[in-house]
């Protein structure tokens, strides 16, 4: 079987001019991708910031809105709710010592002075 010629019968001038120099298409082509890339994540940031924005705006309406439906704190109240709970039902247990042990734990042990003999 014959086989096929890899250059075409007829080649255009650009099929020629990518052959000889192919960095004619590539450099252009990876400027084109990082340039895309600087102008969507300054488009993402916009985004998220105008979020940002709306979150923390909060205006005077909204604010009384939120003073007026809290609660108010009532010391008695509390008081009562705090009291109706079940106590906890424990004892004081005292935790059995190690034999050999005083009654107010191990004595920090004596720094070990240096004895100095006089030897002729």
């Amino acid at each position: 079987m014959p086989v096929f010629p890899s250059r075409p019968l007829n080649p255009s001038r650009l099929n020629t001019l990518l052959r000889k120099q192919p960095l004619f298409f590539g450099v252009p082509f990876i400027a084109l991708m990082v340039a895309t890339s600087f102008g969507l994540a300054t488009v993402t940031q916009v985004k998220y910031d105008v979020r940002d924005q709306r979150v923390k705006q909060v205006t005077k309406e909204q604010e009384l809105k939120l003073e007026h439906d809290r609660k108010k704190f009532d010391i008695r109240e509390e008081y009562f709710r705090l009291s109706a709970q079940p106590d906890e039902d424990w004892d004081m247990k005292r935790v059995p010592r190690p034999q050999g042990t005083p009654e107010w734990g191990v004595p920090p042990p004596e720094p070990e002075t240096k004895r100095e003999t006089n030897t002729p």
